[in-house]
């Protein structure tokens, strides 16, 4: 099945879910706690802080939060805050049950572990030929672009 297909028949899967709209700097996902749910970004843009570091923003409609959560049955890692005025589909963990949902959630955990992981590799060959700090500074920015842009 082609990524189009794929998120087809994922935008069909949530098109009946709820809808909750988050104002500029509510809190969408608070870190430590445990929801069961997931939550897909409909429109508008959120900041996912974690340790009170701002690591990502994310602006791309179909974006899931609380995946990784609801997949390893734990409290959530981060904190995701509107950054504007945001809607997501909110969707029980047991969506994942759904073939579409599961295969769009793995899919954003696979584009994310390739571009951390090349990233990664860019980072360690800057350190190792002794790049200069800002060469690194700008590294570590684009693996929180690649990490948060999905």
């Amino acid at each position: 099945m082609s990524r189009n297909a794929d998120m087809s028949a994922f935008q069909k899967s949530v098109a009946t879910l709820p809808l909750a709209t988050f104002r500029p700097n509510e809190t969408v996902l608070a870190a430590g706690s445990k929801t069961g749910r997931l939550f897909i970004l409909k429109q508008g843009a959120v900041a996912i802080i974690e340790e009170g570091i701002e690591i990502a923003k994310v602006t791309e409609p179909g974006a899931v939060f609380g995946e990784v959560s609801a997949l390893l049955d734990t409290p959530h890692t981060a904190d995701v805050r509107a950054l504007e005025s945001s809607q997501f589909y909110v969707a029980d963990a047991d969506i994942l049950q759904d073939k579409a949902a599961l295969r769009h959630v793995a899919a954003i955990l696979a584009r994310r572990l390739v571009n951390a992981n090349e990233a990664f590799i860019e980072l360690k060959r800057h350190l190792e030929i002794g790049k200069q700090r800002d060469v690194v500074n700008k590294a570590v920015e684009k693996i929180q672009e690649l990490i948060g842009g999905i």
